[in-house]
């Protein structure tokens, strides 16, 4: 059978950790799209591992598998599988032939592209790395496949074609000289092909690509179990999201068909567990309508709630609400509830898992935003357009706060043993999403997840 595991909000649910709870039984995990933007994090045996482009069962011996919908930058893998088993692991990842090849002009140009944009308030908070870009080239029919590293004739003929389109976007149109670039090369015909037909050396001495939708097929009729793993989250998917404030690929569930090869009758019979953060973070620009306080550079001039700038701050500490990297501050806000009817209506969730519960504990009260008004009108769910979506105002429902325990015991006893009222509000989720918890995160660790009933 397989499971697939959908973010249900902005990204950055807590994905990873619910693959590794549920993924015992599991043979294979396969992403399905996105690249190495999607940052996550497994503890595993009480060692931190922290990934970008290598799915997260792979630290549990899983075959990942990085399908045809990913954007797969090859120095990031091989970086990424290198530092594993320098830490005594044996990775196993395949690499769809489909998928397509972030170059270092991809990078570039992304940079370039989002402080453009960012002068008109339409970044999107991007990573960085070329994920737009590769998907635009894709798109364009310019891309470059990982099956092409793997045929030099073939790769140099792609570059060929695309590096000139490429270096003339850099100097004509951004006004930009190649020479004043700290990587000329990522403009550069010849070095990209030497570059690039090393990795493909050595992706085919490791035995490394699939076709991706032939090889599962394969794994499934012989009775193994398949994980399909998204990354970001529903509301930034490129056609059900807050356009344009979205990634560039399908996070929701229907992606995993068309990310990885199988029919949309595999992942249909199968379950799809949404993940949700217990509140509300995202990074970036555009509408957050239950978001607390504000952040400088993010938050929209009319946005946020300032006068609740402690309460923004005691969550965002608790909860780690800080760039990885950079340190800056995410957005937080409150549960949103119409962006979560909204992740279950666009992806049929068969299951939850509701991860950070234990972030909101302490507070007297905590609220959701059950509803949102809208030119004197309820909505129950998201409206279609970016613009409406910032006119609405959240209409919250207030839920008795629960206490600070010592969530180690509570995750050791069981669900029944999580306090009462953090127990209604997970059932309040359930009811108003019309599927069953399955699992709690309470804490950042395998066994600080409460597993209430397994997909398998």
């Amino acid at each position: 059978m397989t499971v697939t595991i959908v973010g249900s909000q902005l990204g950055d649910e807590g994905k990873g950790g619910i693959v590794d709870v549920f993924g015992d039984p599991v043979d294979v995990v396969a992403r399905y799209q996105g690249g190495d933007n999607a940052g996550h994090t497994v503890v595993h045996e009480g060692d931190e591992y922290k990934l970008s482009l290598v799915p997260s069962g792979a630290v549990r011996g899983k075959i990942g598998v990085l399908g045809n919908g990913c954007v797969v930058n090859p120095a990031t893998l091989f970086e990424e599988l290198d530092g594993l088993r320098e830490r005594g692991l044996d990775p196993d990842v395949r690499v769809a032939e489909r998928a397509h090849a972030i170059l270092p002009y991809h990078r570039v140009l992304d940079g370039i592209e989002e402080d453009v944009k960012s002068d008109e308030d339409l970044a999107a908070g991007t990573t960085g790395r070329g994920i737009g870009p590769t998907y635009e080239d894709k798109a364009g029919r310019r891309g470059v496949r990982i099956g092409d590293l793997l045929d030099p004739e073939v790769l140099r003929d792609r570059l060929e074609y695309v590096v000139p389109q490429k270096r003339a976007l850099l100097e004509d149109v951004y006004g930009i000289d190649v020479s004043d670039l700290d990587d000329p090369d990522a403009f550069d015909v010849d070095a990209l092909f030497e570059r690039y037909r090393t990795f493909g050396e050595r992706l085919a001495e490791e035995d490394m690509t699939v076709n991706c939708g032939e090889f599962l097929a394969g794994r499934l009729d012989d009775g193994e179990e398949v994980m399909f793993e998204g990354a970001q989250g529903t509301s930034i998917d490129i056609d059900h999201g807050i356009y344009p404030y979205v990634t560039s690929s399908n996070p929701t569930a229907g992606g995993a068909a068309v990310g990885t090869g199988v029919s949309p009758g595999v992942v249909g019979q199968g379950e799809v567990i949404g993940i949700v953060k217990a509140y509300l973070s995202r990074v970036g620009t555009g509408p957050l309508p239950t978001e607390l306080g504000s952040v400088d550079g993010q938050t929209p001039p009319d946005g946020g709630r300032p006068e609740e700038a402690d309460l923004a701050e005691y969550i965002r500490d608790e909860g780690g609400e800080y760039g990885t990297v950079t340190g800056r501050p995410r957005r937080v806000g409150w549960l949103d509830v119409p962006m979560l009817r909204h992740a279950a209506r666009a992806n049929g969730f068969t299951g939850l898992a509701v991860n950070h519960l234990d972030v909101l504990a302490g507070l007297d009260e905590v609220k959701v935003g059950h509803a949102y008004e809208l030119d004197g009108e309820e909505l129950l769910t998201m409206p279609p357009t970016t613009e409406k979506w910032g006119d609405c105002e959240a209409v919250f429902r207030s839920f008795d706060g629960w206490p600070d325990v010592d969530w180690a015991a509570v995750a050791d006893e069981g669900y029944d043993a999580i306090p009462e009222n953090a127990r209604a509000y997970l059932e309040y989720l359930e009811d108003e999403l019309d599927a069953p918890v399955y699992a709690v995160g309470v804490g950042p660790g395998r066994e600080e997840t409460i597993v209430v009933e397994s997909p398998f």
